[in-house]
């Protein structure tokens, strides 16, 4: 039986545990492996051992949930998720393939949305992916007129790095068919004329004319969001760009989220730093909000860069070009030594660095931006990351396994998105991209995540392509980049608690850590993949030793 440490006393005269967890697998973690039972108290774990060892800690106040063979592990940890993003796009139009599988029925979507709307008002609607449409192309300004003549309409594509605006959009934000691209951005155009596909940055004069999100609103988009990661199991987050959405209000909103208790899971908070005018870093540095200021429910992590788009939209970074035009290389978004003053400044201020990522070429800018600051100024547990990380190009694991950078992928990618890109750049590029085996055995230390609202924050699909390499439509990728599934569930708990510096209070089911834990349906340790991906679901979610999500078991 394992005992937390500041408990002296012998267990018949100490604490009674709040909780006791028995009759199934409780995972503690890859090296500590599975136990019979688990005691929580005061919101920290308490013990581990056998029914009948932790009976001391048991009074008639002792809740008891008996798992019945159904697995317990730590509370997941998604790493890289918007969390205030999800919850306002769950009130838009959901034009997903699932939801959307045409042109015709995605039209027919937002149409309607539109009639239910006041002339002028905005709409919006996403995650469309034009490779899953039946015309294998994106909608067209023109035919968003069509529909809506009287609103402004957008459509966000799956991977939120590509928009489609029907005339009125780009009114609002002044495009005109004379407009040239802006530094990092693209406005499509064909015989001069604009088509309304906007890509990265060509999105910003629409977005800045859309009514700012209230705090109200920004507090509603973060409980509702949070309320839905706990159903799954997830009890911890990293908010990805904070500021995305309201600008430095969200910090505010984020405080008041938690002072009323509206703040459903741990956020870790990564401060958007690019564009240049959101970035709400400044502010935050004025106000000593620099990473690691904040508690165990809200933590100022790391500033946050773009400095590419996505392979689906075609714009992220390769230093090989894309199959439909071997011209394109995607968009640099940030130019180089820019880049590298940000990142000293950032350094020298104490920051973390999480960056967007995805493409060869602005991986190996990022890289070298980062070895540039360790080498001028040495830290070794900074833990600086690159997120996505998607498609290496050779040494580049090893250059970030010697510099302590961290690679923050989601394997969802794969299983979403994964025939897509082999459309896109080919299978030779796609096999063994995002190799989370290769950076697990090298020490790297890769968490989980979903990216959301761009992939489903649920966990089944991001541990089945972890589990298999294979698409969602069944092709087979490289297989030697396979997890198992005690390593899947490393990188969403141990991970995912070392990426955020919380690996010793978070991320293991051990005495004195954090009492987050999740119960899924099954043993997850014997399920195949298949039973994971289509037949599982989070029954209970316990955070800081209360239950915040009960699911009724039929």
């Amino acid at each position: 039986m394992a005992l937390s440490q500041p408990i002296s006393a012998s267990p018949s005269s100490g604490p009674r545990a709040d909780i006791i967890l028995y009759n199934g697998p409780i995972w503690r973690g890859l090296e500590e492996g599975t136990t019979e039972a688990l005691a929580l108290w005061q919101g920290r774990v308490l013990a581990t051992g056998s029914l009948e060892e932790l009976a001391p800690f048991r009074d008639d106040a002792t809740r008891m949930i008996d798992l019945d063979g159904r697995l317990a592990t730590p509370g997941f940890t998604d790493a890289h998720l918007h969390p205030t993003y999800l919850g306002v796009v769950m009130d838009w139009v959901d034009i997903s393939p699932q939801k959307a599988p045409t042109l015709e029925a995605l039209l027919t979507a937002v149409k309607a949305r539109v009639e239910q709307s006041q002339p002028g008002e905005w709409v919006f609607a996403s995650g469309y992916d034009q490779t899953k449409l039946d015309v294998g192309r994106h909608p067209t300004m023109a035919e968003l007129d069509f529909i809506a003549p009287n609103n402004p309409v957008m459509l966000i594509r799956t991977c939120t790095h590509v928009q489609i605006a029907n005339s009125l959009a780009m009114q609002a934000g002044r495009i005109t068919d004379n407009t040239p691209d802006p530094d990092g951005g693209k406005i499509d155009k064909v015989n001069g004329r604009l088509t309304g596909f906007l890509a990265e940055n060509a999105s910003a004069p629409i977005l800045d004319a859309v009514p700012p999100l209230s705090r109200a609103a920004a507090i509603d988009a973060i409980e509702r969001a949070g309320t839905y990661c706990l159903s799954v199991g997830i009890t911890s987050v990293m908010d990805a760009a904070v500021g995305m959405k309201a600008g430095f209000e969200e910090i505010a909103a984020y405080n008041e989220a938690k002072r009323t208790g509206r703040l459903p899971v741990r956020t870790w908070m990564a401060l958007q730093a690019t564009p240049a005018h959101d970035n709400i870093v400044p502010q935050c540095h004025d106000l000593g909000l620099v990473s690691g200021a904040g508690d165990d429910m809200l933590m100022v992590g790391a500033v946050k860069l773009f400095l590419d788009g996505s392979v689906g939209g075609a714009t992220a970074w390769m230093t090989e070009g894309y199959l439909a035009d071997r011209d394109n290389h995607g968009l640099q978004m940030i130019p180089t030594q820019e880049l590298e003053t940000m990142v000293l400044d950032y350094h020298l201020k104490g920051y973390q660095i999480c960056a967007h990522a995805i493409g060869d070429g602005a991986i190996d800018q990022l890289i070298t931006a980062y070895e540039k600051a360790l080498d001028a100024h040495p830290d070794p547990d900074r833990r600086h990351r690159i997120e996505h990380s998607g498609f290496l190009a050779p040494g580049q694991n090893e250059r970030m396994q010697k510099a302590g950078i961290i690679p923050s992928p989601q394997q969802v990618f794969l299983h979403d998105f994964g025939d897509a890109y082999v459309t896109m750049i080919g299978m030779d590029r796609v096999y063994s991209a995002y190799p989370q085996k290769t950076w697990t055995q090298m020490g790297l230390k890769p968490p989980a995540g979903s990216d959301s609202p761009v992939c489903d924050p649920a966990p089944w699909a991001n541990l089945h392509a972890m589990l298999t390499r294979r698409t969602g439509k069944g092709t087979q990728l490289d297989p030697a980049e396979c997890l198992t599934i005690e390593e899947a569930l490393q990188s969403y708990t141990e991970y995912g608690a070392y990426s955020q510096k919380q690996e010793h209070v978070r991320g293991k089911l051990m005495p004195g850590y954090l009492a987050d834990v999740a119960v899924f349906s099954r043993n997850l340790l014997e399920a195949t993949p298949e039973e994971i991906l289509t037949d599982t679901v989070c029954d209970l979610t316990i955070l800081g030793g209360r239950v915040v999500f009960e699911r009724a078991r039929v």
